[in-house]
């Protein structure tokens, strides 16, 4: 199945398919959301870390390798990558937004020079690719990105990261809301589970963005 066809929600069904997508290189950048090393670690609680593994195998094995596979592709082709991270400014997290500071899973306290704070090392950002921090979900609302994409001529914007319904899905929708065309590479996203995964994707799927797989995306770049 196709990428016009697939992840079809309720709303869609039976609607025509999309255009084919052609992405110029000078107008496009590559957005890599969140893949940080405070991630890649599994919970201390046993039963927790259950919970986890397949999320981690499903970044171990699929996730980072194809968004190192994307970001090389991306750099060949001369099209901007760009790096967006959860990480505060302050060492106490004072300039956290709202939603990294209630109790719970998404408490996040992650000041910008610590090791948890750093993308993992297989996709490291290289000479003066651009890299973000953030304290909030979306990666316009919390930082100058819209501007830097303005500023550098972008209109099609390729995303890829974690997690899929929560920051890649804020990032997703602000994008479109501000007229950037938006494509979501599946298999270089990932959710705590799949049903979470799946369900976002076919959530904004083209309303938001087209959703397409990493083989997809690549023969996109003209």
């Amino acid at each position: 199945m196709s990428w016009k066809t697939k992840y079809r929600s309720f709303y869609y069904q039976g609607a025509p398919e999309p255009e084919d997508i052609v992405l110029k290189a000078r107008e496009t950048a590559l957005l890599v959301i969140d893949i940080q090393n405070t991630y890649m670690e599994p919970p201390d609680d046993p039963e927790q870390a259950k919970l986890w593994q397949p999320f981690l195998d499903r970044m171990n094995d699929i996730v980072i390798p194809n968004t190192a596979s994307l970001i090389e592709k991306c750099r060949e082709q001369g099209v901007e990558v760009i790096f967006a991270r959860i990480a505060c400014l302050k060492e106490d997290g004072r300039d956290r937004s709202l939603s990294q500071k209630k109790p719970g899973w998404n408490y996040l306290l992650l000041p910008k020079d610590t090791e948890p704070s750093q993308f993992v090392p297989e996709l490291a950002a290289k000479d003066d690719e651009i890299v973000l921090c953030k304290t909030t979900d979306s990666a316009l609302t919390g930082t100058n990105l819209r501007l830097l994409l303005h500023n550098m001529g972008i209109k099609n914007v390729i995303a890829a990261g974690i997690f899929t319904d929560q920051c890649v899905s804020s990032s997703v929708r602000s994008l479109a809301d501000e007229s950037f065309n938006v494509v979501v590479v599946e298999d270089c996203c990932a959710a705590g589970t799949d049903e979470l995964h799946d369900k976002e994707l076919e959530i904004i799927n083209m309303i938001y963005c087209h959703v397409v797989s990493l083989k997809e995306a690549v023969s996109f770049i003209a």
